[in-house]
């Protein structure tokens, strides 16, 4: 029979307590609070022992349930007196008799944090200790009590304690604070939940794409101030789970409040840069998530002037992002034009105060550089789904090259190729890179054919040599890398004219010995790598 919902009251006073954490952050000066209050305090395990160690006077669940702890603690609080105290509905006349019956005792609030299973994960336990940090007493009283949150608070964490321990004081907890703690409840037991399924799948059973895919993220600080576009909301959310270092977790040193679209493009710059982690002084410069302008040069100064030369237009309120950390020079010249976001992993005290000028500038400080190679999963969103595919970590080796021209690339050509190629890995497709001499000539991105992002390329180079008074564009004597196969040869003309002598791309096409005949009749040396980066 579905019994009558009686409405809950606003203000439950306070009369017994439970508390059962991991975390003990905080517990002692809360349960002391607690009892001034006249609470009763029921605890269990190191949590009560903690409150005996400071004095306090703590009923163990053992003696509120008849029953000692059992099973190395693993049955403790699964008991009707802990549930039944936790679930009855006060004001229901059955709810009431059975607690009369049974010698249930309400307990009004509960105080718990689960097990450290994520912590266990980090630290690389071995199985069994993994598996033995799965809470499930805990979840279930937290599961219990945010059910009956009409009559019960449940706490989950400790910054919580103050607004609880101040209601108390004014006569109980309310309604509206009692709602809001069993959201943050229901929250964490997923969450947790989630980080037991993921184990699972992916470390214990090796899998790639789970049947089901239970995810947990905390959201980071307050909202941003919009999305995309100002119509738009937005929030930045980080994994709860194990996860590397990448530009949610950069420090911001000074500057406005990061916004969506600041975020998307560092991350793409910062991505980008983490390729030449391992190399000499290298710049990148992002505007709206592709690069404008990469290098690398002896200095980081030489870098920066230098990919800047490439497009002096797109860099304007562009992100800027450095393998090294940042010296005075570079922050003074960086200063020279209006910058969005610099990140770099991290800034010496002279730059830090070149950049303290520019208030809106934010400096980001991302300390190690991601690896490039790292495993993980890449999610889209679409209309009623989400796209889930493991990251682009692909690298070229020297195995994978093939020589498909009658003419080899020289030294320096193929390592404009191999340059090149890195930087279109993070062109959004289509996409044809120029480089020469370990910076980017020209970039075409996005476009809906290869032709043409082969010709803005060009164009942008010749735009580039114009402004900066040179006597030719840094297409001539250039490589030039193709995310995708070149499916006709006008792609591959296109850079002929541009004056590129060097061609590397993935092949593939049915057409590749056109292309090749193409290449060979215009004197061009070309590669095949056998992958292509194509980036949506």
């Amino acid at each position: 029979m579905t019994p009558v919902a009686v409405p809950a009251p606003d203000i439950v006073a306070v009369r017994r307590a439970l508390l059962s954490v991991s975390d003990k952050t905080g517990i002692v000066d809360f349960a002391q609070a607690l009892s001034q209050h006249g609470v009763e305090l029921v605890s269990t395990g190191g949590t009560a022992k903690a409150l005996r160690d400071a004095g306090l006077t703590v009923m163990d669940v053992s003696e509120l349930t008849g029953f000692p702890e059992m099973m190395d603690g693993r049955v403790k609080t699964l008991h009707p007196k802990v549930h039944g105290g936790l679930l009855a509905v006060r004001d229901d006349a059955g709810h009431a008799a059975s607690m009369q019956d049974h010698g249930i005792g309400a307990i009004d609030l509960v105080v718990v944090n689960l097990y450290p299973f994520e912590a266990t994960v980090l630290r690389g336990a071995e199985r069994d200790e993994v598996i033995e940090n799965i809470d499930i007493g805990g979840p279930a009283m937290v599961r219990s009590a945010a059910k009956n949150h009409g009559y019960v608070a449940m706490v989950t964490d400790p910054t919580d304690y103050p607004v609880v321990i101040a209601e108390i004081a004014a006569g109980g907890t309310t309604h509206a604070t009692r709602k809001r703690l069993a959201a943050r409840a229901f929250a964490a037991t997923a969450a947790y939940d989630a980080a037991i399924a993921q184990w699972f799948a992916f470390a214990d059973q090796g899998e790639h794409f789970p049947q089901t895919l239970p995810m947990a993220y905390t959201r980071h600080a307050d909202e941003l101030r919009y999305g995309e576009n100002p119509h738009q909301s937005a929030a930045l959310y980080m994994p709860r789970g194990p996860h590397g270092r990448g530009i949610a977790q950069a420090e911001q040193l000074q500057g406005k409040a990061l916004s969506y679209n600041n975020l998307n493009d560092a991350d793409a710059a910062l991505e980008l840069v983490s390729e030449f982690r391992d190399g000499p002084p290298t710049v990148v410069i992002v505007k709206h998530a592709n690069p404008c302008g990469v290098a690398t040069a002896d200095t980081l100064l030489e870098a920066y002037k230098t990919a800047f030369a490439c497009d002096t237009v797109s860099a304007f309120g562009g992100i800027i992002a450095c393998n090294r950390p940042l010296d005075e020079e570079t922050a003074e010249a960086i200063s020279g034009i209006f910058t969005e976001v610099v990140v770099a992993p991290d800034a010496s005290d002279a730059a830090k105060a070149v950049f303290a000028r520019k208030k809106n500038l934010r400096l980001l400080l991302s300390g190690e550089l991601p690896d490039p190679e790292r495993p993980g999963l890449a999610l889209k969103s679409i209309a009623g789904g989400l796209l889930l595919q493991s990251r682009d970590g692909g690298r070229l080796t020297d195995e994978m090259l093939k020589v498909v021209t009658k003419r080899a690339p020289t030294a320096q050509e193929l390592a404009d190729c191999r340059f090149a190629w890195t930087v279109a890995k993070h062109v959004k497709s289509n996409a044809i890179v120029y480089a020469k001499g370990n910076s980017t000539a020209g970039i075409g991105a996005g476009q809906m054919n290869r032709l043409e992002s082969a010709r803005i390329a060009a164009w942008k180079a010749k735009d580039a040599a114009d402004k900066a008074g040179w006597a030719e564009p840094r297409t001539i004597g250039s490589a030039v890398a193709s995310d995708a196969f070149f499916p006709f040869a006008d792609g591959l003309l296109a850079a002929v004219e541009a004056g590129a002598t060097a061609v590397i791309q993935p092949g593939g096409s049915i057409r590749d010995e056109e292309v090749i005949a193409a290449a060979d009749a215009a004197g061009l040396a070309m590669v095949f790598t056998g992958m292509r980066h194509f980036r949506h």
